[in-house]
């Protein structure tokens, strides 16, 4: 005889209603279990008994990443809820909405060009050119700040630029400086190179000189004079006969003038001129 259908309801008995929970709860979370290991799924059990009392299940002891995961696939399942299209009669409205605003806009932008101004009265009139008084202000003012701006910025350049010119100036008026400083020490260089070099040459020059004139004096020293054996003698008057004839005077010998002392050649020119005159 099989087992009746049970009638699902609460248990008044205290004592059977909490065995009951022990039995259902063991056998829950053992179907989860077999659930999680058979179908490869991610199971999370959360039971809550009548005293407040957790009871829990996860797969792989992961509940916080499975309740994660919860949440994130609730807050998109909502997202995607509140997306859903309007009513009909909500789009026809928002339509016309819309549609009103738009030619508003077109009709203001056209009278702002001076266009369709056929159909405005005179407050109207009045209250447009207020508005492009009050426009041309703000054009005015922008643009008036704008060319403040730009020549501010340019004054900054100009003050850069005039710096910078300063600075360039400075340093060409060092480079001169420098070339000047360098010239004038290569030229007291190769002055005093061409000193060096012509005192050189006049020192070189006495010593040579000095050389010289030991030299001619150590030789005037050790040699006689010359002219000493040149000088000849003179001999006056006739010679002594010879087998009873006169012999003639010799001529006289030409002294060499070149190696006798000035008063020596006065004297024998003077004798010279006597010997011709008698």
């Amino acid at each position: 005889m099989g087992r009746g259908r049970v009638q699902l309801k609460r248990i008044e008995n205290k004592i059977n209603r909490q065995v009951t929970f022990s039995k259902r709860r063991s056998g829950l979370l053992k179907k989860a279990h077999e659930i999680s290991i058979l179908c490869d799924a991610e199971v999370a059990l959360i039971i809550f008994s009548t005293k407040g009392k957790l009871y829990e299940y996860s797969t792989d002891s992961c509940m916080d990443r499975i309740l994660e995961h919860y949440e994130r696939y609730c807050y998109a399942e909502k997202a995607l809820q509140n997306t859903e299209p309007e009513s009909q009669g909500d789009i026809c409205q928002e339509y016309g909405k819309l549609k009103n605003k738009i030619e508003a806009l077109q009709k203001s932008r056209s009278h702002l060009m001076g266009e369709k101004l056929e159909t405005l009265s005179l407050k109207e009139l009045q209250h447009l050119e207020q508005q492009l008084e009050t426009a041309l202000k703000h054009i005015r003012s922008q643009r008036t700040q704008l060319l403040l701006n730009s020549i501010a910025e340019l004054q900054r350049k100009e003050k850069s630029l005039l710096e910078h010119n300063s600075l360039l100036e400075k340093k060409v008026r060092s480079c001169d400086t420098n070339e000047i400083t360098l010239k004038r020490e290569i030229k007291g260089h190769y002055c005093d190179i061409a000193t060096q070099i012509t005192e050189n040459e006049s020192t070189t020059a006495m010593t040579q000189d000095t050389k010289r004139k030991q030299q001619r004096q150590e030789q005037e020293s050790s040699s006689p004079p010359p002219f000493i054996n040149d000088i000849p003698t003179l001999n006056l008057g006739t010679y002594p006969v010879s087998h009873g004839e006169e012999v003639a005077e010799p001529p006289l010998t030409r002294v060499n003038s070149n190696s006798l002392p000035p008063w020596m050649l006065r004297s024998i020119t003077l004798e010279d001129n006597e010997s011709y005159a008698a």
